[in-house]
């Protein structure tokens, strides 16, 4: 299969290393009095994990990071966590200069900067992927560049009616339709990242999105179980479930199980793209939790960070 070579932990590592570097670029363009803001999505944001960045004059840049001050309940951080902050080069929470934890830099070095912030983020705070961040300010240029207004139809058009059939010329033609139709399912177009694949949070897991180079199909594609113990019974599980399934395939790949659909590219339809995402969207979410429970293994993400 086109996805056999897929390493969801490559990916989320590659994923964290492009953003780092989109943050590095947007913190060396702060001007005197700008401000950002990255925090994690959740349900309720105020009291979540985030990084603030000030930049009190040109070539200077302060940064917070949240304290058990400001987080709530289920976000407070252990003591292990709290001295790991210190050992990323924090300063801790005082009464003389912040709740917060804080950290200043010179803006010539904004590489070191991202670094810390990318290290937080996911070793700290517990952000499994960059696509669960949010941007208050300048979160345009936090993404990858969005795509050129597309050729079909008006964005108005209710998803899952365009059946206007596209012949794309090449993989980067696909590529280039996939984009426009997520960011119309979206609003935004996802995390790209340096493969190629689409990145995107469905509730508990993560649907990828990938085009072959041969252009022939558009793959839709979510890890729903990791760590899996017992590959008998995984496979036993899985024929069962795919001798069921009218659409969608589950398959076993090293120790996760993997659901996935296909779109045939040629032509590209919109509307079968978009029913394929749904498809794999609304399975993936719907029974990763119970198929984690059987093979003994863990979803992308717990239910709590939901």
């Amino acid at each position: 299969m086109d996805i056999d070579d897929f390493d969801i932990d490559r990916s989320t590592e590659e994923a964290w290393g492009a953003f780092g570097g989109r943050l590095s670029e947007v913190l060396s363009m702060m001007d005197d009095g700008a401000e950002l803001t990255l925090g994690m999505l959740a349900p309720d944001d105020d009291a979540s994990p985030f990084i603030s960045y000030d930049c009190p004059a040109l070539g200077r840049l302060v940064a917070e990071a949240s304290s058990n001050a400001v987080l709530s309940d289920d976000y407070q951080l252990a003591a292990s966590q709290l001295a790991q902050m210190e050992q990323l080069g924090w300063s801790s929470p005082s009464a003389d200069s912040s709740r917060n934890f804080t950290s200043e830099w010179s803006q010539d070095q904004t590489d070191k900067l991202a670094e810390l912030s990318v290290a937080t983020m996911r070793d700290v705070y517990g952000v499994l992927h960059p696509v669960f961040l949010t941007a208050d300010q300048l979160a345009d240029v936090l993404q990858p560049p969005g795509p050129s207004e597309p050729p079909y139809p008006p964005a108005s058009q209710a998803l899952g009616s365009d059946t206007r059939a596209v012949i794309p010329a090449d993989a980067a033609e696909l590529d280039r339709l996939v984009g426009l139709e997520l960011t119309r399912i979206y609003g935004a177009e996802p995390f790209h990242d340096s493969e190629g694949d689409y990145a995107i949070r469905v509730g508990s897991t993560m649907v990828f999105v990938r085009i072959p180079s041969d252009a022939r199909e558009v793959i839709a594609f979510s890890a729903v179980v990791h760590d899996v113990t017992g590959r008998s019974r995984a496979a036993e599980v899985l024929n069962d479930l795919n001798s069921e399934s009218r659409w969608v395939r589950f398959w076993l790949l090293r120790d996760k199980v993997f659901v996935s659909m296909s779109a045939l590219a040629r032509p590209f339809v919109p509307a079968h793209f978009q029913q394929v995402i749904h498809e794999v969207a609304s399975i993936a979410d719907s029974i990763d939790d119970h198929l984690a429970a059987t093979l003994q293994g863990r979803t992308t993400f717990s239910s709590s960070e939901e």
